[in-house]
């Protein structure tokens, strides 16, 4: 089982869905990956909620601050990077033009963390690892296995996070234009070009759930009430894929792996 134990700076770690009715949000992606919940209290009017693969936590959800509800901001998935010192990542970040969204903060005993709008308007956040390490399971159906970022301006973008986290980010022999990311040489995530991107969409991270079969696990998705934003398709050399937005809106992929 490929359980995780450490993080290397710079390296997607954690990922949690802001949920409208989380109860709802929690059916949903029970049902179609296989996570088990484990609920905790988090203030008066809610919980925190660990989805569990495998006896590990793979990810979270909370319910939706009324701030945000009452900006018409919809469900949605949250990217964390894991650094060794939350304090001074979120200072450099605001150096190279990031607006601080929630300033560091202890969360209990488990880590540090903060908030970012990045200089292009798209929301990540960062995790200090102390008890909690972030995501303890990878390369199993379920699992996050990729992101994307999508904004108008990949230049600006791409200054900031290979300066922030000393990404390499680089086209390398892929014509599309796709560019991919790597962390200490490792293949993470990649931005797409502003031909494949909604122009209607603001600017946003996009996670990728890792599935053994793509078209199956899109059509179970449909049945339980999303819809497509890409119905499932193959990228050559790549893999198969699929855009979904969740009953609630949050949008993510699926992804199948060409088998090599």
């Amino acid at each position: 089982m490929p359980t995780i134990d450490h993080y290397a700076p710079g390296a997607f770690c954690w990922f949690e869905l802001a949920a409208t009715d989380p109860a709802a949000a929690k059916h949903f992606y029970m049902s179609l990956f296989g996570w088990a919940v484990n609920d905790f209290p988090m203030g008066p009017n809610g919980s925190y909620s660990m989805f569990d693969l495998e006896g590990q936590s793979i990810a979270a959800a909370y319910t939706m601050v009324p701030e945000q509800r009452e900006k018409g901001v919809p469900s949605h998935w949250m990217l964390y990077v894991s650094t060794p010192s939350a304090d001074k990542t979120a200072a450099r970040a605001a150096e190279l033009g990031a607006k601080i969204v929630l300033a560091p903060f202890d969360v209990y005993s488990f880590g540090r963390m903060a908030v970012f709008s990045d200089p292009t308007r798209a929301h990540f956040s960062i995790w200090e690892p102390q008890q909690h390490i972030g995501a303890g399971l990878a390369a199993v159906d379920g699992t996050v296995c990729w992101a994307d970022l999508n904004t108008p301006d990949i230049e600006t973008a791409v200054k900031f996070y290979s300066a922030l986290f000393g990404w390499e980010i680089s086209g390398g022999d892929d014509p599309s234009g796709y560019l991919h990311i790597k962390n200490n040489g490792q293949p993470i995530g990649g931005v797409t070009p502003a031909a494949m991107r909604n122009p209607q969409a603001p600017p946003h991270w996009m996670l990728y759930f890792l599935v053994s079969d793509c078209d199956a696990s899109a059509a179970r998705a449909l049945q339980l009430g999303a819809t497509f934003l890409l119905p499932p398709l193959t990228v050559e050399h790549v893999g198969r894929m699929a855009i979904v937005k969740d009953p609630q809106g949050a949008v993510f992929a699926l992804f199948q792996p060409e088998k090599r």
